[in-house]
């Protein structure tokens, strides 16, 4: 499931705070906050058929997301979605394109983890490629990661911020017992998501999730449970043991990047994949991205 280089981005241009560089010239500062402690946020974003898909939900959650982290001079709502239409249109790209939205604390007066230090305003970069979705044509096989998923307690989940090491560690997990990717669980040992998607489960044609307490609550999450809710599918959220997983009709992964991707096995056991329920979101899902979306002009 590694993803492959596209020749597509040998000569792409990435957007760096107020202007574009060449892809072997897009750098930041090593006094950024983003290498000095992972201090950022950041989004992940699709484009179909020239429009951006769910950008001003996106926005939502990078704007919060910076908010709760206490950035300062963080730009306009306006100038970001404006620097990524001029990345997007810089690259032609208006299909099948993933963008990547980072945005730091920026750049510190001297090395150090105080953000006092930070008296330059935010860095932002967009970096648009070339991709796929990662999961296209993919039924992926999991396992149960030995690295829970933080809770408020520790680290809210709600803040999409760029300090990833406990789903790096899960994957590496997934790695070694060569699979897709691993189910991460909360401090109590309910199922909280994968290492970079949610999850879901349908049992006798109800859809189940679990609390986004010790999950984010993506985007294509909240889209999924609009649709159930939109089409008359009984949709649950409640805590869900990875038991119930294994004996679930069918289990599938939502996010942008990966966008629903059936899971067929959890630990070893085989997923029943009972019923069309999966099939009928897939396609409804699909009908939102050629509907929806903001024009790239």
């Amino acid at each position: 499931m590694l993803q492959k280089f596209d020749e597509r981005n040998k000569n792409i241009k990435v957007w760096i705070n107020d202007k574009l560089y060449n892809r072997e010239d897009a750098k930041i500062s090593v006094f950024d906050s983003l290498t000095q402690g992972g201090d950022a946020v950041w989004e992940g974003i699709r484009v179909y058929n020239g429009k951006i898909f769910c950008l001003d939900k996106h926005l939502d959650r990078l704007m919060e997301s910076a908010k709760s982290m206490d950035f300062k001079n963080i730009p306009k709502r306006y100038t970001i979605k404006q620097a990524i239409i001029s990345t997007l249109k810089a690259n032609n790209m208006f299909d099948e394109t993933h963008i990547r939205l980072t945005l730091s604390r920026g750049e510190k007066t001297t090395s150090g983890m105080n953000p006092q230090l930070n008296q330059f305003g935010c860095t932002l970069i967009i970096l648009a490629e070339w991709k796929p979705s990662i999961y296209d044509g993919k039924k992926l096989k999991l396992i149960t990661s030995n690295i829970r998923r933080n809770s408020p307690l520790c680290l809210d989940s709600k803040i999409h911020h760029n300090n990833l090491i406990n789903n790096i560690l899960a994957k590496i997990e997934a790695n070694h017992a060569k699979v897709d990717d691993a189910i991460m669980l909360d401090l109590y040992g309910f199922v909280a998501e994968t290492n970079a998607t949610n999850i879901f489960m349908i049992k006798e044609k109800t859809v189940y999730t679990p609390y986004a307490d010790a999950c984010l609550p993506g985007i294509t999450r909240g889209l999924i449970i609009e649709l159930c809710k939109e089409n008359n599918i009984p949709i649950i959220e409640k805590n869900i043991s990875v038991t119930e997983l294994y004996n679930a009709d069918q289990v599938f992964t939502t996010g942008t990047m990966g966008e629903l991707a059936q899971v067929i096995e959890i630990d070893k056991r085989t997923i029943n994949n009972k019923g069309n329920l999966l099939n009928e979101l897939k396609q409804l899902f699909k009908k939102l991205t050629v509907d929806s979306g903001e024009k790239i002009t």
